[in-house]
């Protein structure tokens, strides 16, 4: 299969990426942060969660960030809406698109967010309902795609009947994440290859952590499938709060400097990119994740 001419990365860090900081991040560098993003050429930003601030606090003052960034015209300005509540203040913030999350894996399903695969199914199905009747999309994400730290090895068949649901569900678009980082190159393959007969290969994405190195790779072996879109954090912030040891996702600029080395257009500008990341970076008083960053300012 020939390489993919574009691909659309989506920008997931001030989500997935601040939400397990262990310091408050003030609303003003979360604004900050996306905007900073807006002006790298991101077309779509994971800006925020609609959950209790109890489980996660680093989500609180998710309406006021939504209510203080500067919106370009084209870009999408996604939430995680995991339930109805989280997806009518979603809907009150002004969010066009949210998304919710089901595990491959019972046992993580179950430590994460309490209940079983198919129970966890069941609650989007009033928030499908209700996104429909206000012209909301919806992404699905699946976690666990290529291990579970409780179960171990996840078959791909359990992978597809997951996806599959969600996008019969109505989900556009399915993110499959490697949480724990532990998928190699040929696992990756095998699972795309799997999942794509249920779910049309355009409809799915890649959301890979770089616990063991191996996320390059495996978006690489992604878009030998035919995979075009891929969630990513800026400067690799972000784990996993239950997959103990699981670093960051994937880093925005690694995986720029990828596809601009295969000639795959983004729409990004890797220079803009990286000054987001310092910028990020500088607030939180830590070091970059991403390797190409480290790098250039090597240099």
């Amino acid at each position: 299969m020939s390489l993919p001419t574009h691909v659309r990365i989506v920008e997931v860090g001030p989500r997935d990426g601040l939400q397990n900081e262990a310091q408050p991040i003030s609303v003003a560098d979360k604004v900050q942060l996306v905007d900073a993003l807006t002006a790298a050429g991101l077309g779509y930003i994971e800006v925020g969660s609609f959950v209790s601030p109890k489980w996660v606090p680093q989500m609180a003052g998710s309406a006021e960030v939504f209510a203080q960034i500067q919106r370009k015209p084209g870009v999408v300005y996604g939430a995680l809406a995991p339930n109805l509540r989280g997806f009518e203040d979603a809907l009150a913030a002004g969010v066009k698109e949210v998304a919710v999350f089901a595990a491959a894996s019972e046992a993580f399903s179950q430590r994460n967010i309490n209940c079983s695969i198919s129970e966890s199914l069941e609650r989007f199905v009033p928030i499908m309902d209700a996104a429909r009747q206000h012209g909301v999309t919806v992404r699905g994400y699946v976690s666990c795609v290529l291990g579970c730290p409780y179960e171990g090895h996840v078959a791909p068949e359990q992978v597809a009947r997951v996806a599959r649901e969600l996008y019969a569900m109505g989900c556009y678009e399915v993110s499959l994440g490697d949480t724990i980082g532990t998928g190699t190159a040929g696992a990756t393959r095998k699972m795309f290859e799997v999942v794509s007969k249920d779910v049309p290969r355009e409809k799915l994405a890649g959301h890979f952590h770089d616990t063991y190195g191996q996320a390059v790779a495996n978006i690489y072996a992604s878009l030998l499938e035919g995979i075009s879109v891929f969630d990513s954090s800026i400067a690799g912030l972000g784990g996993c709060p239950y997959a103990k040891g699981a670093s960051g996702n994937v880093a925005t600029e690694d995986v720029v400097y990828l596809l601009n080395g295969l000639g795959i257009d983004t729409g990004i500008d890797l220079d803009t990119l990286m000054l987001a990341g310092q910028q990020i970076c500088s607030v939180l008083g830590r070091p970059t994740g991403s390797r190409v960053a480290k790098a250039r300012s090597a240099q």
